[in-house]
This record gives C-alpha cells, sequence and structure tokens, in this order.
C-alpha cells in the first residue's frame, strides 16, 4: 500500500508515497474521518 523510494546520495534520501491500492482505500477513510466529526463527544 505504501511504496519506498530510495535514492543513493549522502545524506541518504527515502520518499514515501502511496501505491495504486493505498489511494483505493482513500474514499472509505474520507468516510471514517466524516463519521469521526459526526460523532464527537
Amino acid at each position: 500500500m505504501i511504496e519506498r523510494k530510495e535514492y543513493p546520495q549522502i545524506p541518504p534520501k527515502v520518499e514515501y508515497s502511496l501505491s495504486g491500492r493505498g489511494r483505493s482505500l482513500m474514499k472509505v477513510l474520507d468516510q471514517l474521518c466524516v463519521w469521526g466529526e459526526q460523532n464527537r463527544e
């Protein structure tokens, strides 16, 4: 779900991004956030 890209340099550099599968979860996660906001105590 998360892609990691390493760059061979000094100092070391690493970048992370969502894969296609990870991006496909965004609608579900957005709905969970909406639910959480609506059900705060």
